[in-house]
């Protein structure tokens, strides 16, 4: 694998809270256009390890590396301009405007004209037919005219992908897409991230091990802050370290989950 193949990647990253390791110099390597998963039972560092990325959190030591550049000691500002952008926690969706004007707004932000609420209509209508474009890649066209309080859990969560796409991610963070869904809108959100990572790379922190087993390209286990096994999810779902990890009811959901 050439360096070039490779949009990021992490050197012995490791997060220390008054003398308790959460992440354990985890040597993580992203391919360029791929699904990446982040997995593992709870409290196995998983969420930390999104927050040192995006650098909510400072690392206590190793080294975060973005396209070959060290960006470890950069705020969360720059590498979002970069191009990391870290969908389900930062995308703001406003719940008593339309969808159309959600991704407005989050076109807005990406040219640096951020929630200027105020101009005038026909200077934001010019931002319309991108929003229109990215409502249709996750099939949310016919909703633009609602209010995103009146949308679906599901379909907030579409949104949310597409406010994200409205910033150009090169690097999309997705932080448990499908937590709290039915099984009608965790099929939808897992065939729209498929679709959305078909030109763009995909680092996911998920729960759902059938998504993970049907979408992802390479997963990575942590647990207890360190990685313990990495592949493709038939090898790693078949590892005894994982399934011991696993253990139980999530045992049987590992193997279980094609």
């Amino acid at each position: 694998m050439s360096s070039s193949d490779i949009i990021l990647e992490t050197r012995d990253l490791t997060k220390e809270f008054k003398g308790f390791v959460a992440v354990s110099k985890v040597n993580l390597q992203v391919r360029r256009g791929t699904i990446h998963a982040l997995i593992g039972p709870n409290g196995a560092g998983k969420t930390t390890c999104f927050n040192l990325l995006t650098k909510f959190l400072i690392p206590t030591a190793g080294q975060i590396l973005f396209e070959g550049q060290d960006i470890t000691a950069e705020a969360p500002a720059h590498i979002a301009r970069r191009g990391v952008i870290r969908s389900f926690q930062i995308s703001a969706v406003f719940p008593h405007l339309t969808v159309l004007e959600n991704v407005r707004v989050a076109l807005q932000r990406k040219l640096g004209s951020s929630f200027q609420f105020w101009r005038s209509d026909r200077l934001l209508a010019a931002l319309d037919d991108r929003a229109r474009q990215l409502l249709a890649e996750v099939d949310l066209e016919k909703y633009a005219q609602l209010t995103a309080v009146e949308l679906s859990y599901g379909r907030k969560r579409a949104l949310e992908i597409a406010t994200t796409l409205a910033m150009e991610p090169k690097l999309m963070l997705l932080d448990e897409p499908t937590q709290g869904m039915g099984l009608e809108d965790v099929d939808r959100i897992r065939q729209l991230i498929k679709k959305v990572a078909a030109d763009r790379t995909v680092l996911m922190v998920e729960h759902n091990m059938s998504v993970v087993a049907s979408i992802a390209d390479t997963i990575t286990v942590l647990q207890r802050g360190a990685t313990l096994a990495e592949g493709p999810y038939e090898v790693v779902s078949r590892n005894p370290a994982v399934i011991e990890a696993y253990m139980g009811s999530a045992q049987t959901e590992l193997v279980g989950a094609h």
